[in-house]
């Protein structure tokens, strides 16, 4: 370990590999098996969980990129099982939420850059220079694909996926992939729900609540008084209703003809 640094005030598991060239400053905490990779900055504030692998060059828990903030103690929190890759920054939180999150087994790729006080749910895939702002949530198996734009308070549903080099200024309902620019629906993510267990007739009515949400040509008003109406009230049927319905930025448009 050359010329590394590790705060005596650090609490470190058991089982952990440092390269290096890593700092690790005070009040830092990182679980039992980490893999930390070389010349990694971990600033304090970091909680990381168990098992995660840090590549090399990745800055964890640097301050929040944010005029607003003035120093206040805030945190950045990972999860257990996350692959973070080269040259990825997380930074921490700010007043607003007090923390930057991040849950369990997500892939954040290389370069990935992800803001203060963002959430990041479990099992999410962060493409290789995904840009994400402040104050930004994206719910568990969310797949964001490379060089992708994600606007500040923007809010990404579960099972989604985004395109490539996207620029996401609205939000994006669960289930679904958005593409092309302006950013839109272009269909329901069959396949990654199929890798997940949906089975085809939950498939089906999926893709009919979004028929009338995004292809029928309604506002969006009319659209969701119609999926109360004429859908069997599911899980499903009901998180896609409280995502729009609860939706601040307003959420993507339809098919385009």
């Amino acid at each position: 370990m050359k010329n590394t640094f590790i705060d005596k005030n650090a609490i470190l598991g058991n089982n952990i590999r440092i390269g290096n060239g890593v700092t690790i400053e005070e009040d830092v905490v990182i679980g039992n098996n980490a893999q930390i990779g070389n010349h990694v900055t971990i600033l304090s504030g970091s909680r990381i969980g168990e098992n995660c692998q840090i590549h090399s060059n990745a800055v964890l828990g640097g301050m929040p990129q944010d005029l607003k903030y003035k120093g206040e103690y805030t945190l950045l929190e990972i999860g257990d099982n996350n692959i973070i890759r080269e040259f990825v920054t997380i930074n921490k939180g700010t007043v607003s939420k007090g923390k930057t999150s991040i849950g369990n087994s997500n892939l954040i790729m290389s370069n990935a850059h992800i803001g203060h006080d963002c959430v990041i749910g479990n099992n999410c895939i962060i493409g290789f220079s995904v840009g994400m702002a402040g104050e930004v949530i994206v719910q568990d198996w969310a797949n964001i694909s490379g060089l992708t734009a994600i606007h500040q308070f923007s809010v990404i549903g579960e099972h989604a996926m985004i395109s490539g080099l996207s620029r996401v200024v609205k939000d994006v309902p669960p289930y679904i992939i958005a593409a092309h620019e302006p950013l839109r629906f272009a269909g329901l993510n069959t396949v990654g729900l199929k890798r997940r267990g949906f089975d085809s007739c939950k498939i089906d009515e999926l893709r009919s609540i979004y028929r009338v949400l995004f292809q029928e040509m309604r506002n969006t008003k009319f659209a969701l008084e119609l999926i109360a109406e004429r859908f069997e009230e599911t899980v499903d049927r009901n998180k896609i209703l409280n995502f729009v319905h609860q939706s601040k930025r307003g959420i993507i448009k339809g098919f385009e003809f």
